[in-house]
């Protein structure tokens, strides 16, 4: 993000649009991203695009470089005669009224649908041949053949499978060829219409992904590459990942994604990593990392531990983790330091120079050196109202006590005025989501970025994600029009110079 000027970004995931087929895809991503560049907005960043599994979320999935069949424009396979108007037909009036994300209806209704388009393909094209010949997307199609095939997880299939042994391979490959092809087609899909999207946004606006840091134990990338990974010699986790106690849980977290073997990593340069990374650079224009901080330690549990109570720190590759970087990529790339964030986490956010996240929802604590304060935001940072994991503005306002909300009222004022933000707060906070756009757009941070909860003004009704929970996540989506909102984003944008 060097010599960049000042810009505003929207933090909206894919599936959060309006569409006609129960779930954002990339033909309403087109739309929206020339909404967005109407409005003055130069930064649109998603969540992983990744294709989610159990818990829908996108940060588990069968393939870290995967693209979700679910953002699959149908109607352009109407366009391509792989799908009859009829029956696109009969699939809108499926989804006619819904405004939620209904996962279940969609994965039982989305890979049939995907199916009979397959079985209209002429998958003996030179361009689709090609495709499936660079082998991108190689151990995903063996992986989820495998899967549909046998079912379980690769530690369920049959000891070559399951070591994925060079003939076991190739006895899936020939012995399913059609279930393989299928998920080919369904990554080429993908991989089109995106760079048809991203082709559109070039030069407009650009797209900012996000890279978890941990990938999902029954995936692709685990059973391809178990040496890079805290397993034991039956290929099961020895440590997972989470973290430790704290003010918000007195159990920690336990996420249970395997933990990598950094050692194992650094015996071949951190060659996977580098891929990995260099493979989002490819697909997005800024990448941010998730869970920065586990680059420099991370706190690592008991594969057979009931919560993260018993965990402990250890040292994960620092900076060596980016040797194989140009230093164009490095600038392409953003710090999610939120969390505990300690003097090894701060030390190598300078030696990278990655722009780090401050979040407006945890400045006003009372605590004058807060490091989200807008007084002690700087330059080399990305601001936030708030991220896919916390309240929107008006849903935190809302839940406050009365005496908290006097408290946050009063400290928000005079952050309002150390910025020279001109806006007179209502008793009943319902201005509040305007004065955290105004702050976070006031900022020193090279980019400001706002979700579109904030923009609009929403309650935890809109809310993307609850970390810790199971269901009812990852379900909002846009279901009134924005133009009017974004027309006062737009003369926000231009107010404070960005």
């Amino acid at each position: 993000m060097e010599n960049v000027t000042k810009s505003a970004g929207v933090l909206c995931h894919i599936s959060s649009l309006p569409g006609k087929y129960g779930i954002g895809n990339l033909r309403d991503a087109a739309k929206f991203a020339l909404t967005l560049v109407k409005n003055g907005v130069k930064y649109w960043q998603v969540l992983p695009l990744v294709q989610t599994g159990y818990g829908d979320s996108p940060y588990q999935s069968v393939s870290c470089i995967s693209g979700n069949p679910y953002f699959i424009d149908l109607d352009e396979l109407g366009r391509m005669g792989l799908l009859t108007r009829k029956e696109l037909k009969d699939l809108r009036e499926k989804y006619k009224g819904a405004t939620a994300v209904d996962y279940g209806a969609i994965y039982e209704e989305r890979y049939a649908t995907l199916r009979l388009a397959f079985s209209r393909f002429a998958f003996d094209s030179d361009d689709f041949r090609a495709f499936v010949k660079k082998g991108m997307f190689e151990d995903y199609a063996l992986f989820m053949t495998a899967k549909t095939v046998y079912g379980g997880t690769f530690h369920d299939w049959d000891e070559p499978l399951m070591r994925h042994t060079p003939e076991a391979l190739e006895t899936l490959r020939t012995e399913h060829h059609e279930e393989y092809l299928f998920w080919q087609f369904v990554q080429y899909l993908f991989r089109m219409q995106w760079e048809k999207l991203h082709s559109l946004c070039r030069s407009q606006i650009e797209i900012i992904g996000d890279l978890p840091l941990y990938v999902a134990y029954d995936s692709a990338d685990v059973w391809a590459h178990p040496e890079l990974f805290q397993l034991d010699e039956d290929l099961n986790p020895v440590k997972v990942a989470g973290v430790p106690p704290d003010y918000f849980s007195e159990t920690g977290q336990l996420w249970g994604n395997p933990v990598y073997d950094w050692k194992a990593h650094e015996r071949e340069k951190f060659a996977w990593w580098t891929q990995r990374l260099q493979a989002a650079l490819d697909t997005y224009d800024l990448v941010r990392i998730d869970h920065f901080r586990g680059i420099d330690r991370y706190y690592e549990i008991d594969a057979d531990a009931e919560n993260a109570i018993g965990g402990r720190w250890a040292d994960g590759p620092k900076e060596k983790l980016f040797g194989g970087i140009s230093r164009e990529a490095r600038s392409r790339i953003i710090a999610e330091n939120l969390g505990i964030v300690d003097d090894g986490v701060q030390a190598l956010l300078k030696k990278t120079g990655f722009p780090g996240m401050k979040v407006l929802l945890f400045a006003f604590d009372g605590n004058p050196d807060n490091e989200f304060l807008p007084k002690n935001i700087h330059e080399n940072s990305v601001c936030y109202t708030g991220t896919h994991d916390n309240d929107t503005v008006k849903g935190y306002v809302d839940s406050l006590a009365a005496e908290d909300f006097i408290l946050l009222r009063a400290r928000l004022a005079m952050a309002l005025e150390e910025s020279g933000v001109e806006i007179r707060l209502m008793k009943n906070g319902e201005n509040f989501p305007d004065a955290f756009v105004r702050l976070a757009l006031a900022s020193r941070a090279k980019l400001a970025i706002v979700p579109i909860q904030d923009i609009l003004g929403l309650g935890n009704e809109a809310r993307m994600n609850l970390p810790g929970t199971q269901g009812g996540n990852w379900l909002y989506r846009l279901d009134r029009p924005i133009g009017r909102s974004m027309a006062k984003y737009k003369k926000m944008i231009k107010n404070y110079r960005r």
